[in-house]
């Protein structure tokens, strides 16, 4: 590498240094990962084989996220979707200090105030499991089958605003994703481009 690739190198390692890893590949198997949720209790991916599994990463400081909660629309899909047997997890990999972060009883607070409803609320502020699936923003959405392989993983949505009215026009990804893999048919958008804040690692 000469000088110039250098220096380029370093100032996107500088600038951006979340988005030189490799990101999980749809279509592959998903990496597993343990967990401990806001309860105490560890969650490893490999434990979820035989169901869906979401992963939705948040952060409720984040407006775009804001707009999927305070409109119910991220709950309505975590209950529509847990009551078919799926496995909802939600995931902070803010780090200690930064914008998102809460302790556990501070995060179960906010969960409970908003009447979520994941199957558990899990803690990655070291961002270990964030940067091992290259998650960029909150929201970003993934989803696992019950192979243990990523089918999808982007945005939840195709509308990039904070504005909960869009939702209602939107065309949801996951949904989408998961209705039609529930079905054996094929998922039309399997890679998306995420939108929202940035993961505050």
């Amino acid at each position: 590498m000469n000088r110039i690739g250098k220096v380029v190198m370093l100032a996107l390692m500088f600038l951006a240094p979340n988005i030189l890893h490799a990101a999980v590949i749809t279509g592959q198997p998903a990496p597993d990962f343990t967990l401990t949720d806001t309860n105490g209790q560890a969650h490893s991916l490999s434990g979820f084989k035989g169901k869906y599994v979401v992963l939705e990463w948040f952060n409720h400081d984040c407006p775009f996220v804001k707009k999927h909660y305070d409109a119910g629309n991220m709950q309505a899909l975590q209950k529509e979707y847990t009551a078919k047997d799926a496995v909802w997890l939600s995931i902070n990999s803010s780090a200690t200090g930064k914008e998102g972060y809460y302790n556990a009883e501070q995060t179960n607070k906010m969960f409970q105030d908003k009447g979520a409803a994941p199957t558990a609320v899990l803690l990655d502020s070291d961002g270990k499991v964030g940067q091992l699936y290259g998650a960029q923003t909150t929201p970003h959405m993934y989803i696992i089958n019950p192979k243990g392989v990523l089918i999808y993983q982007g945005a939840i949505d195709d509308k990039k605003s904070t504005d909960s009215a869009d939702i209602a026009t939107s065309k949801n990804y996951v949904k989408s994703a998961l209705d039609a893999a529930m079905v054996g048919q094929a998922i039309s958008d399997a890679t998306t481009k995420s939108y929202g804040c940035s993961v505050k690692y």
